[in-house]
């Protein structure tokens, strides 16, 4: 390994892989098929302090560098992918836009409980018809007195059916493009509030994903997060830091398939001997191993420049594009070294490729990454 590794970072990694191998794995596959909600095993989590982990320790969180995050995650979506994408909506964009935007006020009513993972949060940005472009969305907030009133629909919300709080943009100015684009807090439970269509996903299948519709839902102004027209600012804040988060993910289920499919390897037998014999084998699992790598140090590479506090958009997004683009191939030899045996549902594998496959697509799309990259690197005047 590259990078070097604190005895705190190694605690941590270490702690929440035996809870994630021993809590988290044993019941995966059951949840994947039932589509349950890990309520039980997020309460855990956040009794561990896994659900507000860069969080001030002031408000409930553990004050834990990025790269102990990232190794936090990535042990958990070993295990569950289902689990570690709640993980890290609830870490890196929910907790983190509270803690960067929030009042004193806001923190001590959503800030603490969430970090302590006594509720759970979701962020609602997508819309049906403004997914990559938010400049597009239409849902509004129109001022009243001392209130704001919400309409629209979001889509795509990750726990927007066991979220019990919701960070949601609106446009509060519809001529001035993203500046006009503000963010709210909303409980559930606020009225006009309406938990609509639950998605029947491929993957990720223990995670609620849905449809969020405001219909007049009315708001104190004092639950505006940030400034008004901050609201496309605090999105991309979070998004910068769930890329890193997707990543993580991506680098602990591709990892998880990369060991499957060793264990596997190891004791299949073809034409009289173990299939590890066999170059065709031995050269798939030199490039698994040789991509996890590559994926592993761009992640903490993004992280640690998060935790230097410099500027991490390239670097999360490089970390998103690559890592994300690398469990897709990883997912798919693994299978294809089980043979007709990683097509069913015998093996964890298939399970592992399903859930990888939205990695590519949500919190910005490879497309979007390469876009965000090359942007920074044609304005870029460093050397490269």
């Amino acid at each position: 390994m590259l990078f070097k590794l604190t005895d705190e970072q190694l605690m941590i990694q270490n702690m929440v892989r035996e809870f994630s191998r021993k809590v988290i794995a044993a019941t995966a596959a059951e949840r994947d098929k039932t589509k349950a909600f890990p309520a039980d095993n997020f309460k855990q989590m956040g009794e561990l302090g896994l659900m507000g982990m860069m969080i001030p320790e002031e408000y409930g969180g553990e004050a834990a560098d990025a790269v102990s995050y990232v190794l936090a995650l990535s042990e958990i979506a070993y295990s569950c992918a289902s689990t570690s994408v709640v993980m890290s909506v609830q870490n890196s964009i929910v907790c983190e836009s509270l803690n960067k935007f929030g009042t004193e006020e806001q923190k001590q009513e959503f800030l603490v409980p969430l970090a302590e993972g006594e509720m759970i949060g979701a962020f609602a940005l997508t819309e049906p018809d403004a997914g990559s472009d938010p400049v597009s969305q239409s849902t509004t907030a129109v001022r009243d007195g001392d209130d704001y009133v919400i309409n629209g629909t979001k889509r795509f919300i990750t726990s927007g059916q066991n979220g019990k709080v919701v960070l949601v943009t609106a446009k509060t100015d519809e001529t001035t493009g993203h500046r006009g684009i503000s963010c709210f807090i909303v409980p559930k439970g606020t009225p006009g509030l309406v938990v609509g269509h639950t998605e029947d996903k491929m993957g990720l299948r223990a995670s609620d994903t849905t449809d969020l519709i405001f219909e007049n839902c009315r708001v104190p102004a004092a639950n505006m997060l940030g400034k008004e027209g901050d609201g496309f600012k605090i999105a991309m804040s979070g998004l910068d830091s769930g890329r890193i988060g997707i990543a993580a993910q991506s680098l602990g289920v591709a990892q998880a398939a990369f060991d499957a499919a060793v264990k596997y390897a190891k004791k299949r037998k073809q034409f009289g001997v173990a299939v590890t014999k066999h170059q065709a084998i031995r050269f798939q699992i030199a490039d698994m191993a040789t991509q996890i790598e590559a994926a592993r140090q761009l992640v903490f590479s993004a992280a640690s420049t998060k935790d230097r506090g410099e500027n991490y958009t390239r670097e999360a997004s490089i970390a998103k594009l690559f890592a994300s683009e690398m469990v897709q191939d990883v997912t798919a030899r693994a299978i294809q070294m089980h043979g007709g045996y990683g097509f069913t549902k015998d093996y964890d594998v298939e399970r592992f490729y399903r859930d990888a496959r939205v990695f590519t697509i949500y919190e910005g799309t490879s497309e979007i990454q390469r876009i965000v990259i090359s942007n920074s690197v044609l304005k870029d005047k460093r050397k490269p």
